[in-house]
């Protein structure tokens, strides 16, 4: 045992020299990596992670939802969301990511004023350890900032631990003109402390102050938060802005190496605590640079396919599929060990950075036009050179299907089940925002008592009222629930729908979108085909090459195909998984 430890010792000794091969870490390299063993209770005793195990199957489905998303008068929210879980979706969803559940300041959560605490309005650590013990729990670990409010940050400003070395501090005349981030407001916070004016970073907010990683003291504080977190349950780690972490002057501060070398870092310790964990990386970032945070299967687990929703929700507002698939052939197969998590809404809103690259300018302002018509709000980022640019836009996917780029119509709870289809279909873990569940639409309230533009899309439901609605068959939110519940139920069991099933592209023109799962061990074949278009379309059999000597039928209505040279007519936003099984 003593060789194996000091073999995982040397391994995170070589993650540090890495990170801090600018500063250097001398004599203290060995001292440091030593106590990161002993934080995460590996100093003893560890597990040997398989490298390219699949975590996942196809049985994976995960919720996103605030702790408070559900709420029941005199009852702590994270114990209603327990309940409404078990009451409604135990046979739905296998995994729950409860967003920011710590005491905040700002930003719906994410501006962490106590990592080690749960919000005494939410609940306790005892509720996140019930739902962790009943359902896979995802947890953020907001890394790259914490809140003003803080007790780092206010020992910070008098100068004492912990916190007086943790915030990245810079000169007020340092040429920060390349820095990308996703906000406009002032880079820079002047704030006043015991050794006099400092300027502290805020990639996100005045309010967000961006943690100093080049401190190994923060490294330290956040092994000891994610330790805590595992002994609660917690088996899926989401880096919150991790692409942001890491700054070196004169550069864009974003996706640097040694951002992707801490990654690593988190991955070794977190694996050989527990092989059974996962880190999910949240970069929303265009595609290109998104697909860098698999590493080679040594980072992530899996990363946000950020791309997917701006193509798709554009696909089904413009009733062409060319972008979408050309995306899709670009797209490498995740390897054994890694995997995309799918998700087509969230509690920010519909990122427009993943689409830089895939949809013109001109495009993109036509899907922004489309967006704001249906309610939709824009929020904006400082891009390379002090140019504001569209970084997202705020809406409740529920409304931001309700129509084309040619205005609302009929079809908006057949498009927005359509887009959900795709995404249960497509190779990777799938994510439904809770909102989407119920077919919430866009909170204009909230929005106006917040006046912030993601509050558009946070709605906090009365539980007795969304049961009734639930319960009530002439509802949109029980016909949206329930067809849903089908679709996952049905992904849930085929093979060929594992995250890692083979997948390629098919080809069959601009109104249809395409592609073919393959189960890993090749016994089961799905062709997932829909019509993205208001027209009727025709799809001839022969062009999607079944076999002939297999039975085919459609698994979402249950019709048979026995004339493989058979011309099948699908209805506007219709859905067809074509199984040999």
């Amino acid at each position: 045992m003593a060789d194996t430890i000091k073999s995982l010792e040397q391994r995170v000794l070589g993650h540090l020299e890495t990170i801090y091969a600018d500063t250097g870490l001398g004599d203290d390299g060995p001292v440091l990596a030593s106590r990161l063993l002993e934080i995460m209770g590996l100093e003893c005793r560890h597990h040997q992670p398989e490298r390219y195990k699949n975590l996942w199957d196809q049985g994976m489905v995960t919720m996103i939802t605030y702790g408070d998303s559900v709420q029941r008068a005199g009852e702590k929210p994270l114990s209603t969301l327990h309940y409404f879980l078990n009451a409604h979706l135990k046979e739905t969803i296998s995994c729950v990511h409860v967003l920011p559940f710590f005491p905040w300041s700002s930003d719906d959560g994410f501006a962490v004023m106590d990592f080690s605490s749960v919000n005494e309005s939410l609940g306790s650590w005892e509720n996140i350890e019930a739902i962790a013990a009943d359902y896979r729990l995802m947890a953020d670990l907001v890394i790259n900032h914490c809140s003003s409010r803080s007790r780092w940050f206010e020992n910070f400003k008098k100068g004492i631990d912990p916190g007086k070395g943790y915030f990245v501090t810079v000169a007020p005349d340092e040429d920060t003109s390349h820095v990308v981030r996703p906000r406009t407001t002032d880079l820079l916070r002047e704030t006043e402390t015991a050794a006099g004016t400092r300027y502290v970073w805020c990639t996100f907010s005045h309010d967000q102050v961006d943690l100093d990683f080049k401190n190994t003291g923060v490294l330290e504080e956040f092994v000891g938060i994610i330790r805590r977190y595992l002994d609660s349950g917690i088996r899926i780690f989401r880096l919150d802005a991790v692409a942001f972490l890491w700054k070196r002057s004169g550069s864009s501060c974003i996706n640097l190496s040694e951002t992707h070398e801490l990654i690593r870092l988190l991955r070794t310790l977190i694996e050989h605590a527990e092989p059974e964990a996962m880190i999910i990386t949240e970069t929303n970032i265009p595609n290109r640079e998104n697909l860098t945070y698999f590493g080679n299967a040594n980072e992530a687990h899996a990363i946000y396919n950020f791309s997917l929703p701006p193509l798709l929700v554009n696909t089904l507002l413009t009733g062409d599929s060319q972008y979408l698939s050309q995306w899709m052939m670009s797209m490498p197969p995740a390897q054994n060990g890694t995997c995309y998590f799918n998700f087509i809404a969230s509690h920010d809103g519909i990122g427009l950075r993943p689409a830089e690259g895939l949809l013109s300018e001109q495009e993109l302002d036509e899907f922004i036009n489309a967006m704001q018509n249906f309610g939709g709000r824009v929020s904006w980022r400082a891009a390379e050179g002090g140019e504001n640019r569209a970084y997202e836009i705020n809406i409740s996917l529920y409304d931001a299907l309700q129509g084309t780029t040619r205005g609302a119509d009929s079809f908006g709870k057949e498009r927005f089940i359509c887009a959900h289809a795709i995404m249960l279909a497509l190779e990777g873990i799938p994510a439904f925002y809770i909102h989407s569940l119920f077919g919430t639409g866009n909170d204009y309230d909230r929005l106006k008592h917040s006046n912030q533009n993601r509050a558009i899309n946070r709605h906090q439901w009365d539980c007795p009222e969304l049961e009734e609605l639930l319960a009530d068959p002439g509802t949109h939110h029980h016909q949206v629930f329930e067809r849903l519940k089908q679709l996952i139920s049905i992904r849930r069991q085929q093979a060929a729908f594992h995250p890692n099933a083979t997948q390629f592209t098919l080809q069959l023109g601009h109104a249809l979108f395409g592609f073919w799962r393959q189960s890993m061990d090749r016994s089961q074949s799905i062709f997932c085909i829909a019509n993205v278009s208001t027209q009727l379309q025709k799809l001839a059999l022969s062009d999607i090459n079944l076999i002939g000597t297999d039975c085919w039928r459609d698994l979402v209505s249950g019709e048979t195909y026995q004339d493989l040279d058979a011309r099948v007519t699908l209805k506007p936003y219709q859905v067809l998984w074509i199984s040999n099984r």
